[in-house]
């Protein structure tokens, strides 16, 4: 059975997660996101389910548009 939520709850926790990153800081972005992915397994508890989730979303991530990618440092500004 696939649970899956409103797409406005989905909106919302999207720029929360968003606004969550950006507080944790560049620096700690990755232990941060690790930390996160750590305590929602606990909560699915199905390991399988998990790594299938891992798997899912290495599959589709984008490339980083090149505006994203680029600090006022790296444009020469």
């Amino acid at each position: 059975m696939t649970i899956s939520l409103h797409p406005d709850a989905r909106d919302r926790l999207y720029a929360e997660c968003a606004r969550a990153i950006s507080e944790a800081g560049a620096e700690r972005e990755s232990l941060f996101l690790a930390r996160l992915a750590l305590l929602l397994f606990e909560q699915v508890g199905d390991e399988a389910l998990c790594r299938r989730a891992l798997a899912d979303a290495l599959h589709a991530l984008p490339v980083p548009s090149l505006s994203a990618a680029q600090s006022p440092l790296q444009t020469g500004d």
